[in-house]
């Protein structure tokens, strides 16, 4: 079962690969021994069970880490958890927090789930991603060149809302910031302006804003005007413009518990790790002979080292209620970490089939709210055995950023009428059952906040942090941005103690064009 063990040195079956993407950069750990002995070896509390607390508990665990993982919620996954849940006729399905895309930028993800499934046949690609705009128009990418300068130049020719006239309208000075995203620097020059203040700079058309934000913007579950424009460019330069990996995306073939964090979990007590599900830590209070003690409901227990991988309400919670911990400023900065708007996720169990030519994913532009629909069982293994049983679709709709003032109920009615809009099939069709989960618990990143979000280094050496919101100063983000954060977080403490940590990979840290990098600055001087 220990097929990531090997993976200690920073290679072996469960280490970060680089992709198709030849330019794609290796990032090293600092050097050390290959892991601790057993005379020495520190017990290391992980506060989060999510992709960030994982990340970490694996990489300390593997390397001879006592490692302590603490979660609140009853399973593994954070925000991509799953729950048991009976439908009105009887079936045991299991109930989420709705799609997410495993795009094959994430590296350092893959590499993770790696440990339990070498060749990631738990993950199924996606033939395509469509982006329907409501005046009809649809855009997609299977066709698309994944090389820069090549994706963009294709993508022009094959889109019917971004021809070449719309490319010719742009301001190319503005728009050079596109083909030069250096990170960390990209937020020192645009972390001051908005994202749908840099698209109205550079001239980007307005027919085809959906595809900047639905692709990229409304993936942070954020207003784009609240948005700030580096993590817009940020996105362009990871998922099109720098990287080779495109745009296309592999999904879960069994809901998110069965196919990722239950065997994950159980490769972490096989290295001797404790996962301490249902437990929630009200603190983290150092103690005078350099030791933390970790308060939860169930007690007080010292470790040696800690890393925080929570959410952004967790952590203010946690470090609220630790006041010892770190300066007066980072407390301020992290009491400062705002959320996103609500965002819905509603899951239908219908009657009837959807067309069988409707994609197994589909993001939507202008319809009023709703922002993509999923039918499930074109890949979930366990939604499609329910619909050869019952002749049915499982279908899910997502509505980001939502107006905190709407009622929860007519927002729900709406999108389901939006639906029966968009595929007219579903109009006859009854609703079995359904489930709509409505949260707040995502990061804002908004204008002018980048150097304010906390680092993985915190001021007490013996503490870390991990997760999305966390700053880390490689362009990686959403899913990959927990990964790379709990593994930096892990390297860190591993680094302290004279131990090698996990090597990562990312996609390029500059634009790919030399020339193009040259011209973006002499147009930045001028």
């Amino acid at each position: 079962m220990l097929q990531g063990f090997g993976c200690a040195s920073g290679t072996g079956p469960g280490a970060a690969r680089r992709g198709r993407d030849r330019r794609a950069e290796v990032v090293l750990p600092a050097p050390g021994r290959p892991r601790f002995e057993r005379r020495d070896a520190p017990s290391v509390a992980v506060v989060g069970g999510g992709i960030a607390g994982l990340a970490a508990a694996t990489a300390l665990a593997e390397r001879g880490a006592r490692v302590t993982l603490y979660e609140r919620e009853a399973s593994l996954g954070g925000r991509l958890a799953g729950w048991p849940t009976r439908l009105a006729d009887g079936s045991e399905v299991t109930m989420s927090r709705g799609f997410h895309a495993f795009f094959r930028q994430y590296y350092n993800l893959r590499g993770l789930l790696r440990r339990t499934d070498p060749a990631l046949a738990r993950l199924t690609p996606l033939s395509d991603y469509p982006l329907r705009h409501c005046g009809g128009a649809t855009d997609g990418f299977a066709r698309v060149p994944r090389t820069p300068p090549w994706s963009a130049l294709g993508f022009v020719a094959l889109s019917p809302t971004f021809g070449w006239r719309d490319l010719a309208a742009m301001d190319p000075r503005a728009a050079l910031p596109l083909l030069d995203v250096r990170v960390p620097e990209v937020y020192a020059r645009y972390d001051g302006i908005g994202a749908a203040e840099f698209l109205d700079r550079i001239g980007f058309p307005s027919a085809a804003r959906h595809l900047a934000f639905e692709v990229f913007s409304r993936s942070f579950f954020s207003d784009p005007g609240e948005l700030s424009a580096a993590e817009l460019l940020l996105m362009f330069h990871i998922y099109f413009l720098g990287s080779s990996e495109g745009l296309l995306f592999d999904v879960p073939n069994e809901p998110f518990p069965q196919a990722l964090w239950h065997p994950l979990g159980a490769y972490l007590r096989e290295l001797g790790a404790e996962v301490r599900t249902g437990t929630a830590v009200h603190g983290v209070d150092p103690c005078p002979d350099g030791a933390l003690d970790v308060r939860t409901g169930d007690g007080t227990f010292r470790h040696q080292a800690a890393v925080l991988a929570l959410d952004v309400r967790g952590l203010r919670r946690t470090v609220a209620g630790s006041p010892g911990l770190g300066t007066a400023a980072w407390r301020e900065d992290v009491a400062g970490l705002r959320t996103a708007p609500p965002f819905l996720v509603s899951r239908l169990w219908l009657d009837r089939p959807v067309d069988p030519g409707r994609a197994g994913f589909l993001g939507t532009s202008g319809f009023d709210g709703l922002d993509n629909i999923s039918v499930l069982e074109r890949w979930e293994g366990e939604a499609a055995r329910w619909a050869r049983r019952t002749g049915g679709s499982v279908v899910e709709l997502h509505a980001y950023a939502v107006d905190g003032a709407a009622r929860r109920e007519e927002v729900q009615e709406h999108l389901t009428a939006k639906l029966r809009e968009i595929y007219p099939e579903t109009r006859e069709a009854r609703i079995i059952d359904s489930r709509h989960e409505w949260r707040s618990d995502c990061p804002l990143f908004p204008v002018g906040g980048y150097l304010r979000r906390p680092a993985v280094r915190t001021p007490d050496p013996r503490v870390t942090l991990a997760g999305d919101a966390v700053r880390c100063g490689l362009p990686v983000a959403l899913m990959e941005r927990a990964a790379t954060t709990g593994f930096l977080a892990a390297n860190a403490l591993l680094a302290d103690r004279g131990v090698r940590g996990q090597v990562l990979w990312t996609v390029p840290r500059a634009g790919r064009s030399r020339a193009l990098r040259l011209l973006a600055g002499v147009a930045a001087r001028s």
